[in-house]
């Protein structure tokens, strides 16, 4: 296995006596899409903040390319960042603009203007290069920002969150463009976001954070179908929860009492351990086609059509706090008010210590 290209050691930081970050260990390898996840304040700003230098931790190391950057200035180190709001210098024309850091290096102007329309070509604006940013539309903007943060070479790209100003077809059209050029160019993406959605568009390794806290690492694919605690299962995507006790434990197989009945799959908790057995929306079955696990019977509360499938929203007959999601295909002729069996298939269902 090849050595990180970002190791972060063990970092903490408190904002005064606001921990903000709590023993965050992760390693990033070479051309990898990373994609921070987590809700308002989990902490994943801050740590983007500390890869690029704008904060030194209050405990822990950063390397990168194996040397310790813990304490070195932003512009000194092998990283750039993209801001959420582009920053952009009004009076610069986009060559200009692009060509910024070249400048501080002491690039000559033909090398830089050269190195700019080649960043700006690489993003689909060559013919952008001397005009000025009000004359550019978000996505454009955006673009530009990424061709100055990619013209000077960094080692590693920070993205804060770039897509947040942009509108939701310009946003899925930007994700598709980001991908590409991360691919073409091979640099390490880091890119922090609240969307789920954006998450499992761009990344091929995803961190989820919570509460300072990282919940889960590793592809997305893993994290979403087999989550490694309950926050990431309801949090990278939604799921039903059913929250349950082991009442057996034998042979690599536990018998969870849930409000719905008895649940039995492979796992290795002891008896009396409180459990927590998520089902994605697309794995519960609504009406009559069973799976092989019966879930009881729930009405239905509502039902939203979203174009490819609809979103149901259910509550169980047996237990009247336990609510149900589930995805139904577009033709399905659920309705609210309607009182349905409910059921899915035991191998789809993940078993979490609660």
């Amino acid at each position: 296995m090849s050595a990180p290209l970002v190791d972060i050691r063990n970092v903490s930081h408190r904002f005064g006596q606001l921990p903000v970050l709590k023993n965050v260990s992760l390693a990033i390898g070479p051309g990898s899409y990373t994609i921070l996840l987590g809700p308002s304040g989990s902490g994943k700003t801050t740590l983007l903040s500390i890869l690029g230098g704008f904060v030194t931790p209050s405990e822990g190391k950063v390397f990168i390319r194996g040397a310790d950057c813990t304490a070195v200035p932003p512009a000194k180190r092998p990283t750039t960042t993209v801001f959420q709001d582009y920053a952009l210098f009004p009076h610069m024309s986009v060559g200009g603009n692009v060509g910024f850091g070249l400048r501080m290096q002491g690039v000559d102007g033909a090398t830089r203007a050269a190195k700019a329309r080649d960043a700006l070509a690489l993003v689909g604006l060559a013919a952008a290069f001397d005009k000025k940013p009000h004359q550019l539309s978000g996505g454009q903007r955006q673009r530009v920002a990424l061709a100055r943060a990619l013209v000077i070479e960094p080692a590693v790209l920070l993205l804060d969150e770039p897509l947040g100003a942009l509108d939701l077809k310009l946003r899925r059209q930007m994700q598709d463009e980001l991908k590409a050029i991360q691919k073409r160019v091979g640099t390490a993406f880091i890119h922090v976001t609240h969307d789920q959605e954006e998450a499992m568009a761009l990344a091929d390794h995803c961190v989820v954070m919570n509460d300072g806290r990282i919940e889960d690492d590793g592809p997305p694919e893993r994290v979403y179908a087999r989550p490694a605690t309950r926050f990431s299962a309801t949090f990278m995507g939604e799921s039903t929860i059913l929250a349950g006790t082991v009442a057996e434990a034998r042979n690599g197989i536990v018998t969870a009492s849930t409000p719905v009945g008895p649940i039995s799959l492979p796992g290795a908790l002891t008896a009396g351990s409180p459990v927590a057995l998520a089902i994605r929306p697309e794995h519960i079955v609504l009406g009559e086609a069973k799976g092989d696990i019966a879930l009881g019977m729930a009405r239905v509360d509502d039902v939203v059509f979203q174009g490819s499938f609809k979103r149901v929203l259910a509550t169980s007959t047996l237990d009247t706090a336990l609510q149900l999601i589930a995805k139904a295909p577009a033709s399905a002729t659920v309705q609210a008010g309607d009182t349905i069996p409910v059921s899915c298939d035991a191998q789809d269902i993940i078993l979490l210590a609660d």
